[in-house]
């Protein structure tokens, strides 16, 4: 049984992107916790596998195949969810896209993407799920950010000012939303053992390397070492902390 500071016992999340990578380790993780979990993906066979992990908990699983920048897909689910299991306690907000181009070459197309998921995508479902928190007593939303949100990486500019739009979100958020016991954090992964749709190829040796010698810890992060950070963010272990950016980036942005 875990501690009782991290007990999530019958509490209800919602993971975006919880069918591959770090959703599906966080996802995993909550239930471990005692979490029942919805899962959001485009993907459905990915969100099966998923679900079968969590029930593999003793947890409940639920799948929705979506398209998080679309704010009746974003409402359906939170309604649905509401319906089968009546509240919502905890949404971590982890989809995530990116386009790779210098800043000049840059499309309009590839900038609308990555902003719709990275940043519109997280406001309409921490709004949708704040507005059914509000009327249970409360909650905690958690969004995975990055350090690109304050360390400028080059050629991806919109993942860049979306991940710094997330930053910003979660304090306005966490100021506007604790009066009604809802707090919002963020955390903020370095490079993972885990890739995005657009992202750069794990197989450029020179990249790896150079990640290797930027990360005092000399490696990528694991997605499941974040369960431990998302964890502590949705549990009573971190009543009174809101409005905060937790970096788990091997010691990245310390230097």
């Amino acid at each position: 049984m875990p501690p009782p500071l991290f007990d999530l016992t019958n509490k209800i999340a919602i993971v975006t992107g919880g069918g591959r990578g770090l959703g599906r380790a966080i996802a995993i993780g909550l239930a471990q916790f005692g979490a029942d979990v919805a899962i959001v993906s485009r993907t459905q066979s990915e969100l099966e596998i998923t679900a079968r992990e969590i029930e593999k908990q003793g947890r409940r699983a639920l799948m929705y195949s979506a398209d998080v920048s679309k704010k009746a897909d974003i409402e359906k689910i939170v309604s649905d969810v509401v319906a089968q299991w009546g509240r919502i306690d905890i949404l971590v907000n982890n989809a995530g896209v990116d386009a790779a181009s210098p800043a000049m070459d840059y499309s309009e197309e590839d900038w609308d993407f990555v902003l719709d998921v990275n940043l519109k995508g997280y406001f309409l479902f921490a709004q949708a799920c704040a507005r059914e928190m509000k009327k249970t007593g409360g909650g905690a939303i958690i969004n995975n950010s990055s350090i690109c949100g304050d360390v400028a990486v080059k050629n991806i500019v919109a993942y860049n000012a979306s991940k710094g739009g997330v930053n910003m979100l979660t304090r306005t958020l966490a100021v506007e939303w604790a009066p009604y016991n809802i707090r919002v954090n963020a955390f903020s992964p370095a490079y993972m053992e885990a890739f995005m749709p657009g992202a750069a190829s794990e197989h450029d040796e020179a990249k790896e390397a150079s990640i290797r010698d930027l990360t005092p810890l000399g490696r990528r992060g694991k997605p499941e070492e974040l369960v431990g950070p998302v964890v502590f963010l949705a549990s009573d272990a971190s009543s009174y902390v809101t409005g905060e950016v937790l970096m788990v980036d091997g010691g990245w942005t310390a230097r």
